[in-house]
């Protein structure tokens, strides 16, 4: 009987461990921000609770975590001339802390994306104000190398006031990490480079080299689904989504949809985008006047959109937001008011209920989970 009540007890707390995540929250620190956040995101009870923060780095506003969860690398955005870096950190999984193990230059300005190759072997970087990218190779102890490619865009589209010239707004990895795409907001492309991460500048043009959009739109994030088979961009500047088709580095746009109802007059800010962890959905958070979340569904045939409805996101400006692994809630960072709020997530109709918990930090700007 004691053996029995043993194994229950046991098979109870597996469940409940296998149900907590750590969750990573970037910010800039102008407003009273430490940095990096650190909490333990309960799945099974949608709170979350503070475990640790770093205290000297400035504006580690993106994130991205290496395969294996020891691994953290972050924007340092000085917002001076040729200023930027990416911050490499140490997780330590029993304390819950961050201990930074050194930076590097980006080659540019204000670096606004940064994601780690599959293997973990290489960082790289998108320069928003800078119009580049860069890559670097990753040391056994984690720590990053100087880039060895600076890949800088050129040209400009029709928005003078925000097209000047370009601007890298991402470098997303394909699901197989032998392609790397990259949205410029500034050039109106979604720049498409084979990746060989055998080699010293692993970097080297497509063919074709982009996808264009149409002039205005202002290509932002990109996302895949988990199938492989599909992409999702996301135009901030004219509040769309473009659904692809996507087959060894070729994209095939088979859809552009709203974000926004068709009454929707206002200048739009679409900002972030992601698939739900069963591809069953996608949402897309909007800014400028909206501040809220689209939900399309995703036909599970074709990959095309249908919108599902829309959520505040209860806060002003939400530049980021993630799912949790199970898929069952939603975290929306709102930047302006400091809030991180946390929604149930229907996994059938994909609509979100907020659950009443909400995290409160200066400028919360991207939001990493892993368990």
């Amino acid at each position: 009987m004691r053996y029995i009540f043993f194994c229950l007890v046991l098979f109870i707390s597996s469940v409940t461990n296998a149900q907590k995540y750590f969750l990573f929250i970037g910010t800039y620190t102008g407003s009273g921000s430490k940095g990096i956040y650190v909490y333990q995101f309960d799945a099974a009870t949608g709170k979350a609770t503070w475990v640790s923060n770093t205290d000297s780095v400035v504006n580690p506003s993106y994130l991205a975590i290496a395969p294996g969860g020891s691994l953290l690398y972050a924007c340092t955005e000085t917002r001076t001339v040729n200023a930027g870096g990416v911050s490499a950190f140490r997780f330590n999984r029993n304390k819950g802390t961050l201990s930074l193990i050194n930076k590097q230059s980006t080659g540019g300005d204000n670096p606004a994306y940064v994601a780690v190759h599959p293997t973990g072997k290489w960082v790289t970087a998108g320069n928003y104000s800078g119009g580049s990218l860069a890559a670097f190779p990753v040391a056994k102890d984690g720590s990053l190398q100087s880039y060895s490619q600076l890949i800088g865009h050129t040209g400009s589209s029709v928005n003078k006031a925000r097209q000047e010239q370009a601007h890298v707004h991402a470098t997303v990895f394909s699901p197989k990490g032998d392609y790397l795409f990259t949205p410029d907001l500034g050039i109106d492309k979604l720049m498409i480079y084979k990746f060989n991460g055998l080699a010293k500048k692993p970097v080297q043009p497509a063919s074709p080299a982009f996808a264009q959009t149409i002039p205005g739109s202002g290509p932002r994030h990109f996302d895949f689904h988990p199938n492989g088979k599909w992409g999702y961009l996301i135009e901030e500047m004219t509040g769309t989504v473009v659904a692809y088709n996507y087959k060894g580095g070729r994209l095939t746009q088979k859809q552009r949809i709203a974000t926004h109802p068709d009454t929707a007059t206002s200048e739009f800010g679409s900002a972030d985008i992601h698939v739900s962890p069963d591809g069953n959905f996608l949402y897309a958070s909007n800014r400028g006047t909206e501040n809220n979340l689209a939900i399309f569904k995703i036909d599970k045939i074709s990959g095309k959109l249908t919108t599902a409805g829309y959520q505040s996101t209860l806060g002003i400006r939400p530049r980021n937001f993630c799912i949790d692994p199970t898929g069952n809630y939603l975290l929306a960072a709102n930047q302006q008011t400091g809030n991180i709020v946390i929604f149930k997530r229907d996994r059938k109709t994909g609509l979100l209920t907020p659950t009443g918990e909400q995290i409160m930090i200066p400028e919360p700007v991207c939001l990493k989970m892993i368990k």
